[in-house]
């Protein structure tokens, strides 16, 4: 059985279309977005660096530096500002798969390469520096952990993967689009809990339409994977739902 509610209790570890943002009145004044080849030269990204430093720069300007050229059709700072708006911060830094990168956000093999390349330099240089790791108890902590998918404009499905004291030792995109059972399979799911040795898993979906209660379709995956889960022995404690001004929970029951 389940129920939606916002969920405050403490979990227990026991042992295809995309859906878009409404493009609003066609009428309404499109705002321009200016191109590298616009700025001014000391305003373009690699200017910037050398000028003022790398702290002077967005991270979508980061990003430009890193990709360096973009694609006959995209501009490179435009596309890096569509790759950090789109995927989330903290998943465009996470995302250890260049292919599954490529797919998501419909750019080259190199560009995605170079992205994986970068965010994994930075896990290896930081490791050391690590004083712990995020422990996910309730449905407010895996809401608080995913605060970049808040205002997504797609639809991004989060697996936050636990071990047997709560705390995360991974987490992944499973996918990028309506939650529906075309789109999300449970090996998809399970497969990093599997890789990283995971106990359990904590799910989580933005909705941008800001509908906070989840849909007939998020109910009914759900409850798949909670069942796929016990056949393997991987707890699937919460499915979240998630918008900007709130959360809901999709309580499970074992």
């Amino acid at each position: 059985m389940q129920q939606t509610s916002i969920k405050t209790n403490p979990y227990v570890i026991k042992d295809t279309d995309l859906f878009m943002s409404s493009a609003g009145d066609s009428r309404s004044a499109r705002v321009y977005d200016l191109r590298l080849r616009d700025l001014p030269k000391e305003e373009k990204p690699r200017e910037k660096l050398l000028s003022f430093g790398p702290a002077s720069l967005s991270l979508a300007e980061l990003v430009a530096v890193v990709l360096n050229v973009g694609t006959k059709n995209e501009d490179v700072l435009s596309m890096s500002k569509r790759l950090v708006k789109e995927y989330g911060v903290s998943a465009l830094s996470s995302q250890i798969n260049p292919q599954q990168l490529m797919d998501d956000l419909n750019i080259p093999i190199g560009k995605a390469c170079q992205i994986v390349a970068c965010s994994e330099i930075g896990r290896r240089l930081h490791k050391k520096n690590d004083i712990g790791l995020a422990v996910i108890r309730t449905a407010k902590d895996a809401y608080d952990y995913l605060k970049d998918i808040h205002s997504l404009p797609k639809e991004q499905l989060r697996g936050i993967y636990l071990d047997t004291h709560n705390r995360v030792i991974h987490d992944e995109v499973i996918s990028i689009g309506t939650i529906n059972t075309n789109i999300v399979h449970p090996r998809e799911v399970f497969r990093p809990a599997l890789e990283y040795g995971a106990v359990a898993v904590v799910l989580a979906h933005n909705h941008p339409s800001g509908i906070v209660s989840p849909s007939t379709a998020d109910i009914e995956i759900t409850k798949q994977l909670v069942q796929a889960g016990k056949m393997i022995g991987i707890h699937v404690l919460d499915h979240v739902v998630i918008t900007k001004t709130g959360f809901q929970s999709i309580e499970v029951e074992y």
